[in-house]
């Protein structure tokens, strides 16, 4: 099963799980579940091929929803869903292949369509660093600087790196492998009738007004929010925002 980190306490309610994108982890939400957990249990996951979690020989959002099916079983069997880019493709598979064990749903920043941008070149970067010379996490940045510009990028990835195995918590080589099924959509047919949010960043281009059409498609009851100043990681960006909006949908 995956590695679920669960913060707070039962209630009537189910627990919250959370499913993070491509190359991160439970632990990039660990402030807004710590958060969350205030009032509800909350479950958060390293996805399969990522963080502490099993290395599979396939990466597709059929068994991705999987993965989140076993963990939901395990605590209760009833979950209010949210998932970013890669893990909002996969909550919306879970929702779709196993509708009952979706209360709520939350979509943060993707559309249920093929995407034309790739993130091979940070496949690319990280298979660049020579992990025989790192020592400290500012050794790997400084290497990863020569392929990756931006800061911040570079300290997303980086929370990946195990610095003392002198390894990446990440399986590059599948995950390099199922690029193009990370980055499409496949027919999963039927929908989901529960309630739905796709909450977007305003300055991101991810999910526009012709993905609507798409997602009212599958998600019929969808409503559709902005986050003022908020890019494709909202939840980094702005995270108060993103978690009242988050609190207020789920109840």
């Amino acid at each position: 099963m995956l590695n679920t980190v669960v913060q707070g306490e039962d209630t009537a309610q189910p627990p919250i799980l959370i499913a993070h994108g491509l190359f991160g982890s439970a632990r990039n939400w660990g402030v807004i579940a710590k958060r969350l957990s205030a009032t509800r249990r909350v479950l958060t996951v390293d996805m399969r091929n990522h963080g502490e979690s099993p290395w599979k020989g396939a990466h597709g959002y059929p068994d991705l929803a999987a993965d989140l099916a076993e963990v939901i079983a395990a605590h209760g069997g009833q979950a209010d869903v949210l998932g970013h880019s890669m893990g909002g493709k996969a909550a919306m598979a879970l929702a779709l292949t196993t509708p009952a064990v979706v209360r709520r749903l939350i979509v943060a920043d993707i559309a249920p369509v093929a995407y034309g941008h790739t993130q091979q070149h940070l496949v690319d970067a990280m298979r660049e660093i020579d992990l025989s010379r790192i020592e400290t996490r500012g050794d790997a940045d400084r290497q990863l600087a020569a392929h990756v510009a931006e800061p911040g990028v570079r300290a997303f990835l980086l929370q990946s790196l195990d610095v003392k195995g002198k390894r990446w918590r990440l399986n590059l080589d599948v995950l390099e492998r199922d690029m193009p099924l990370i980055l499409g959509w496949p027919d999963l047919g039927g929908s989901f009738e529960g309630p739905a949010l796709f909450l977007a960043g305003a300055e991101s281009d991810y999910v526009g007004r012709e993905d609507r059409p798409a997602i009212k498609a599958l998600f019929p009851n969808a409503k559709f929010a902005k986050i003022p100043g908020a890019g494709h990681w909202l939840h980094a960006d702005r995270p108060r925002e993103f978690e009242a909006s988050v609190a207020a949908f789920f109840g």
